[in-house]
């Protein structure tokens, strides 16, 4: 048996993270401080696309993508920014969020419900 399963980590992180609903999402996004980055894999951003604006590194490369002294470094992840981060419905993004964290990050959020929220509420 698991010391410490999938639930307990999701608790632990949303406990201590921000967590934005879609619906201010589009409040958030009219401020150039505010980076939302998609954490989910290619596979899935091919499949349904991204929120437009969105920053793509995946919860895989995630500590790569945020670390300046990694090769794989994305300027976008730019700790004196606000990032709010979102997967496929909130549970990934939760534990990216709490990992930001971990790593040193301040003002780091996961979008509640994920992609799937958000195309609930932009169907076109």
């Amino acid at each position: 048996m698991l010391k410490t399963g999938f639930k307990d980590l999701l608790a632990q992180a949303n406990a201590v993270i921000e967590t934005v609903s879609v619906q201010d999402l589009p409040y958030l996004l009219d401020d150039p401080d505010v980076v939302l980055v998609d954490v989910r894999d290619a596979n899935e951003w091919e499949a349904t696309g991204t929120i437009p604006g969105a920053v793509r590194a995946s919860r895989g490369m995630l500590e790569f993508h945020a670390d300046p002294e990694s090769p794989a470094h994305l300027d976008a992840l730019d700790p004196q920014k606000r990032l709010v981060l979102y997967c496929g419905s909130g549970g990934r993004s939760a534990l990216a969020a709490k990992t930001l964290q971990d790593m040193g990050f301040q003002d780091v959020a996961s979008l509640a419900g994920g992609y799937a929220a958000w195309s609930q509420v932009n169907k076109t």
